[in-house]
């Protein structure tokens, strides 16, 4: 890890390519919702470019080109449920959490709804794996705004240079330089950009288990 960080005591992830594999599941149904509703269906490419903007609701009216609500971001939320069994854990990320379970607190910050992140995290077994979860829709701003990241800190609660925040995107590790914590980027995501600067890359998820043992085994010593 970074020198001069603090032990690592807490874990942060992103959802969407880092604990989750929904490259066509989400595209798709926001696809379907669009068609129900009566707008204009768009690429699975031009979809996922409108990730930055955040939750469902800001997708729905960037896709839909009309304000949205409560009641379009349900039809989402319905037809994103029907599709979720296709959802998979990211190769490795289940066995990393199991074996992390109990030894650091597990958090998720994502820039879906919550709801969203319920359903495909239940979806693919993972869920329970965390004790915290924050959705977009429960801060302000998207990534790369730390608000997210800074709020699942203090809900684990754990100070933020005591926290690693992982994921793929390149907002996801910006959002990590500004809140402050430990950025490691998800390099097995589908987002991932290797030139966008991180404080750490994770092959695979088995090698933050080698770097935390690494960090906190040199902290102590």
């Amino acid at each position: 890890m970074a020198p001069g960080r603090k032990q690592v005591t807490a874990v942060v992830w992103d959802m969407d390519g880092t604990l989750i594999d929904s490259a066509s599941v989400v595209p798709d149904a926001f696809s379907e919702t669009v068609r129900v509703l009566g707008g204009t269906v768009r690429s699975t490419a031009e979809i996922v470019a409108l990730y930055s903007l955040g939750p469902p609701v800001s997708m729905l009216t960037e896709l839909l080109q009309r304000p949205c609500g409560d009641a379009e971001v349900d039809v989402y939320h319905g037809i994103l449920a029907r599709r979720a069994g296709a959802v998979m854990p990211c190769e490795g990320i289940k066995s990393v959490l199991e074996r992390l379970q109990g030894t650091v607190p597990l958090a998720v910050f994502t820039g879906a709804s919550r709801r969203a992140a319920e359903i495909l995290l239940g979806a693919a077994g993972l869920l329970d794996h965390f004790s915290v979860l924050v959705g977009g829709d429960e801060v302000g701003k998207p990534k790369p705004d730390p608000a997210g990241i800074r709020k699942a800190c203090s809900l684990i609660p754990v100070d933020v240079d005591n926290a690693v925040y992982i994921g793929d995107a390149p907002t996801d590790l910006e959002a990590a330089r500004r809140a402050g914590v430990i950025g490691a980027a998800a390099g097995w995501g589908h987002l991932y950009d290797a030139a966008a600067p991180a404080d750490l890359l994770l092959r695979s998820p088995g090698d933050l288990l080698a770097c935390l043992a690494e960090t906190n085994s040199d902290d102590s010593a």
